[in-house]
């Protein structure tokens, strides 16, 4: 799910977003569509799967993302309901020889960006989520969506934009999805915790591991990790990689927010599709990513 700002940063067409917290996201449903390999179910090398994203990619099919599966040992390829059928054919044609290797999921909601440690931040015509505070020796920060700092603007802890938490110093949107901004303003707290929990440092996430959300729209919420490195093309050139990807929901306005497992922080809140009344699939930035890019850490 992606949140869209409804104010663009700029005058580009492909930067047009919608206020985060105005659009709705739908569960995903499954749907494998058969290969013409499917029913003697031949086994694909690590090359032949990169092969296959690297097709995926030059598709360039928005409302796509793609992963591998570590069990059935193919890519999975999830598309929301603007895919069309012709624009799945125009992929498995793209991936050629190696198309028996490509699982197409079908999502009946559209894979979006997230706007809105789970906080309400605000910038001049949007809100997100902060994801972890963070420090580089006396000087306090905040991790949050590279799609919600693209452009750099300034943040307010309130939607009138009255008292200033700082500046945006970092950010990092399309390829990857994360941004940084310093708290200028001493009298707003920075605390090293996600709701009540300490976060006391930062973990590459695993298949399978356990995971909790917390957002500004919809609190805390829990599932595990599905897939990892999933790349995800939210269309008009916006393709992020290297995403972790979650059977968590979210919902617009999330976006920014943390993911984590116990006291490590794990991840950034991106996009994906589905809401929290009926589920959904969200990606994540990996949050050691970022951590590293701007040479911070968590307290």
């Amino acid at each position: 799910m992606r949140i869209k700002r409804t104010t663009p940063l700029g005058t580009t067409a492909r930067r047009t977003r919608t206020v985060a917290i105005a659009a709705g996201l739908v569960a995903v449903a499954a749907l494998a569509v058969p290969s013409a390999q499917a029913d003697s179910n031949p086994t694909f090398s690590a090359s032949q799967l990169s092969a296959a994203s690297d097709a995926v990619l030059g598709a360039d099919v928005a409302g796509t993302a793609w992963n591998v599966d570590p069990v059935s040992k193919k890519l999975v390829v999830t598309a929301d309901r603007t895919v069309s059928n012709a624009e799945i054919e125009q992929i498995k044609q793209s991936a050629g020889a190696n198309a028996g290797a490509l699982k197409i999921e079908r999502t009946t909601g559209t894979i979006s960006k997230l706007l809105s440690g789970g906080d309400a931040i605000y910038a001049p015509g949007w809100r997100c989520s902060l994801g972890f505070n963070v420090r580089s020796g006396s000087t306090y920060y905040f991790l949050t969506a590279g799609h919600c700092t693209d452009g750099n603007p300034p943040w307010y802890t309130n939607s009138s934009n009255s008292t200033s938490i700082g500046p945006t110093v970092g950010s990092s949107f399309p390829t990857n999805d994360y941004g940084l901004v310093r708290y200028d303003n001493a009298a707003v707290s920075h605390e090293g915790t996600v709701g009540s929990v300490d976060i006391t440092g930062a973990a590459d996430a695993t298949v399978g591991m356990s995971v909790t959300r917390r957002g500004s729209t919809t609190g805390t919420h829990g599932g595990s990790v599905t897939g990892l490195n999933a790349t995800v093309n939210y269309g008009n050139g916006d393709i992020v990689y290297g995403m972790i990807k979650t059977n968590v929901c979210a919902e617009p306005g999330d976006s920014g927010g943390p993911l984590y497992s116990g006291s490590k922080a794990i991840g950034l809140t991106s996009g994906g599709s589905g809401d929290c009344s009926s589920g959904g699939v969200t990606y994540f930035q990996p949050v050691t990513e970022a951590l590293s890019a701007y040479g911070v850490s968590i307290y």
